[in-house]
């Protein structure tokens, strides 16, 4: 049977009422039960051991690579002699939880809901449950496939699981460095992120940049009743509105100088590529209740080619029945800046400061301002550059490698959609700076999986093709 149709049949025997579709669903809660935020070092160990000790069941060799101060790097692989050896990222750490947020489940509680257990849109709800532990689990599914079948993989293959990610991989790159003899290797498959909109398999050759800071600026030193001093004291909740405001323009265009300039421009393959793109805006209007998008006309495709500026998080004062009659002493937000190939995180960082002192701010950094320093100018602000993060990096799509993983996913999945940048941000730059190697990443999760946000969830129909992706990669040919 040919590899294509071999992946897509074990598939479909998975969405059926099987045992073993059962028993991968029991291991996958086990996973899930384990908390994995960063404030939690603890669990996050608990994870990577537990995913070792999977790989070990399935005679897989697996070890934790160390470091100090850092969430373990839990590595495998299977060696048979091929040309070619393939590394299989994906992060076991999750974005941070608020219980309060969660309906129907604890995010450490997995909930299978859907009308049956085969019903092809029943959904997992977890933390982590699609970022990321969802593509680990399916690889452990996959490797139990090519048992069953008497089949081996293709390829020597290394498995690299990170427990940092979603806290910047700030000891990734030291990891790598220290192991970078045993974890050699062709190429990477990144295997994060979502499918296409469409709910059709893409497979993407870059991801942004990401960078983020903390924006604070100050009222009076008290809070002060709004009836006798309002008018008078000035409020920063306002101040800080004001000063957003002039970053970006009604039509979601960044308004601080140089902001778009160094971009590394897109090649006619990947320019291609995007014109190729199925069309999603119209049917994510609907579904998000967007009446007209930033940046309008341009596509969503083109705007992830290009730097944002976002504000993730607003805080001042007070709202809802808490809410009182004063002027703040203060107001911050918190930003994320998506990257693309050609942006420097400190450069961007730096244009930010420039835009605001332009304004006349007296700035001051990672620390609070002085009393003498908030008499000495009526515009002060704070900056805590907390995320320096990393650039973003663009894979060749006309690679040979490129054409493999293509061809492969291709005759697993039909017609595939091929994106020369992903929205999101992965280390991708810390990878490529250690080990120079093509970073491909292959999707498996369903885009409206409430990915970073309360009520995460993973579509199991997503997660039997995703074992069938994994079959397929696990066993293309070499080239």
């Amino acid at each position: 049977m040919k590899n294509g149709l071999f992946c897509t049949a074990f598939a479909a025997s998975l969405c059926a009422q099987t045992p073993e579709r059962r028993q991968t669903l029991a291991e996958f809660n086990e996973l899930l039960k384990i908390p994995n935020t960063a404030n939690d070092p603890a669990s996050l160990r608990r994870n990577a051991e537990w995913i070792r000790d999977a790989l070990q069941k399935r005679g897989v060799p697996a070890t934790l690579l160390e470091g100090p101060g850092a969430a373990p790097l839990v590595f495998g692989q299977i060696n048979v002699g091929a040309r070619q050896t393939v590394v299989f990222y994906a992060h076991y750490d999750g974005q941070p939880v608020d219980p309060r947020q969660w309906q129907g489940s604890a995010p450490f509680e997995p909930s299978l809901r859907g009308a049956a257990l085969d019903d092809r849109d029943a959904r997992i709800y977890a933390r982590g449950a699609s970022d990321d532990k969802g593509p680990i689990l399916a690889m452990l599914a996959a490797l139990d496939a090519l048992r069953a079948a008497g089949r081996a993989p293709s390829i020597n293959i290394k498995f690299v699981f990170e427990g940092e990610e979603e806290a910047g991989s700030k000891n990734l790159g030291a990891l790598l460095t220290r192991h970078r003899a045993l974890l050699q290797s062709d190429f990477w498959l990144i295997c994060d992120g979502p499918v296409h909109q469409t709910r059709r398999m893409q497979v993407y050759f870059g991801a942004r940049g990401v960078t983020g800071f903390q924006l604070t600026v100050y009222g009076p030193k008290r809070e002060l009743h709004s009836g006798h001093y309002g008018n008078w004291a000035p409020n920063p909740a306002m101040t800080l509105a004001r000063l957003l405001a002039s970053m970006k323009d009604d039509e979601g265009r960044v308004q601080i100088q140089g902001f778009y300039d160094g971009i590394a421009p897109l090649s006619e393959v990947e320019i291609a590529a995007m014109k190729a793109e199925p069309p999603v805006d119209g049917d994510l209007q609907n579904e998000l209740l967007i009446g007209r998008p930033e940046n309008s006309p341009r596509r969503l495709i083109e705007v992830l080619n290009q730097p944002s500026f976002n504000i993730r998080g607003l805080a001042s004062g007070a709202v809802g029945e808490a809410s009182r009659n004063v002027v703040p002493t203060h107001a911050t937000a918190s930003i994320d800046m998506r990257l693309v190939k050609g942006n420097d995180p400190a450069r961007m960082v730096e244009l930010v400061r420039a835009h605001i002192r332009n304004l006349g701010y007296l700035l001051v950094e990672n620390r609070e301002p002085t009393e003498a320093e908030r008499l000495q100018s009526p515009k002060v602000a704070r900056l805590d550059w907390t995320e320096p993060g990393y650039r973003a990096v663009r894979t060749p799509m006309d690679l040979p490698v490129s054409r493999q993983v293509i061809l492969t996913l291709e005759a697993v999945h039909g017609p595939i959609v091929k994106m020369p940048t992903l929205g999101g941000s992965v280390p991708l730059a810390t990878i490529e700076d250690v080990f120079g190697v093509p970073l491909i990443g292959i999707p498996i999760v369903n885009h409206d999986n409430n990915q970073h946000s309360h009520n995460e969830n993973l579509r199991l129909e997503n997660l039997w093709q995703g074992i069938a992706t994994f079959v397929g990669l696990f066993t293309m040919p070499a080239l």
